[in-house]
């Protein structure tokens, strides 16, 4: 069927740039001397946080809402998003001055609703229905059938798919040199099929390298079966690039175009989005945290190269701060959780600080609740070490002492209960 599914004309990608050309910001492309550094490569950002709304989703939802006809455009637009697509269809309904309908889920945090008032202020109604996207959209269709509205998806469509195109042309233009791999974050698969058609069409010897989070990686299985796959269940942390299944358009465009799948632990890339803010001065989303997280999985192969990461998006809710930093050190090891069942009696806690507890460790958690009837009592003990190779010693000192415990981390069912 691939070979049936034609890629986006480069004409079409060139007329959709100048349909944008006074909406979007042409964003930079930037050379960082910090990872080129760590790789021994060229590493350079392109740095789509900048963009006018913070992604580049305004891309492909502007050129899709642009090329409607009047005609199509009478009653306004309709669509379901959780956060950056809906940002870029309300910017080009307040842009455009017409009427747009927005479906969001009900655990949609404040913060991006704010930001979807913001950009399409009068222009748009928020519709918040459903616990996910799949419940918003179902509604957001039957509304779009119902009262004769268009629907403009957030990636599985070609002009959407041709205005995240213009992503890649402005990297070829911008680019001093010849790319030799380019990385990309998927999730539903428009940037990638975009970019990547341009790119291979434009710049064919370029290594595309697409990039999934772990817990939600529906194109990599798609493309190991050769087809459609559906997943049971994702993790929705890096909520930009978390869908359960992948568009059909964009699916057989990517079957084309990428060059190789990589999916990324969420806590590695929460590592990445630290040391971006803490070194660097760059507030990215998780999905905009990928591609950089996927360097550590080519760095043999792209020492000396020319290697681009989309940094896809910005949108990031300061209140995630915890969680992020949290998910970073339970995955570098240096976060631990612990039942331990300590004897009932005076000196039992002080003994464990003293005795168990190493000269840098710290108890960054403490539940505990004294049942009388008992022999020992449970207390849930998070404790954070300076280095990896510390917890080994944490539990040899625990076995030594003969303080029975229940380690956490690696018992999901319980562990999801604390983070």
């Amino acid at each position: 069927m691939s070979s049936k599914i034609k890629l986006p004309e480069i004409k079409s990608i060139y007329d959709a740039n100048r349909r944008l050309k006074n909406v979007v910001s042409h964003t930079p492309l930037i050379k960082n001397l910090n990872f080129s550094d760590i790789y021994k490569a060229n590493i350079l950002f392109k740095r789509e946080d900048l963009q006018i709304v913070r992604s580049y989703k305004i891309r492909g939802a502007y050129n899709k809402i642009s090329s409607l006809s009047d005609e199509n455009l009478v009653n306004g637009v309709i669509c379901a998003s959780a956060g950056n697509h809906a940002q870029g269809v309300a910017y080009a309904c307040n842009n455009m001055n017409i009427n747009g309908k927005i479906y969001m889920p009900t655990t949609t945090p404040s913060q991006k609703i704010k930001q979807v008032k913001m950009f399409g202020k009068k222009n748009v109604e928020i519709i918040l229905v459903g616990d996910s996207y799949d419940d918003s959209q179902k509604e957001a269709l039957v509304e779009s059938k119902r009262s004769n509205i268009s629907y403009i998806p957030p990636f599985n469509d070609i002009k959407v798919i041709e205005g995240q195109a213009t992503v890649g042309l402005e990297i070829l233009k911008d680019a001093n040199e010849i790319i030799d791999y380019l990385f990309i974050p998927i999730g539903g698969g428009g940037l990638a099929a975009g970019v990547g058609s341009f790119f291979k069409q434009i710049s064919p010897n370029t290594k595309i390298i697409g990039i999934e989070p772990e817990g939600a990686p529906a194109m990599k299985k798609s493309l190991e079966k050769g087809e459609l796959v559906t997943l049971d269940k994702i993790n929705t942390f890096v909520d930009g690039a978390a869908v359960k299944k992948v568009g059909d358009l964009t699916f057989n465009i990517c079957k084309r175009v990428i060059d190789d799948m990589i999916t990324v632990p969420e806590g590695k890339i929460c590592t990445t989005i630290l040391k971006l803010y803490n070194e660097e001065a760059i507030v990215v989303e998780p999905a905009g945290a990928m591609t950089i997280t996927a360097l550590d999985y080519y760095k043999d192969e792209i020492v000396g190269k020319n290697v681009v990461c989309i940094v896809s998006g910005s949108n990031n809710d300061i209140t995630r701060t915890e969680e992020i930093k949290e998910r970073s050190m339970l995955y570098e090891g240096l976060k631990h959780y612990f039942l331990v069942r300590f004897p009932q009696r005076s000196g039992a806690l002080k003994e464990f600080v003293v005795d168990i507890l190493g000269s840098t460790d710290d108890i960054t958690h403490f539940e505990y609740k004294k049942k009388n009837n008992r022999a020992k009592g449970p207390a849930l003990i998070g404790v954070e070490v300076k280095k990896e190779e510390h917890f080994i010693e944490l539990l040899k000192r625990m076995d030594e002492k003969n303080f029975g415990y229940e380690y956490l981390n690696d018992q999901s069912y319980l562990f999801q209960y604390i983070l």
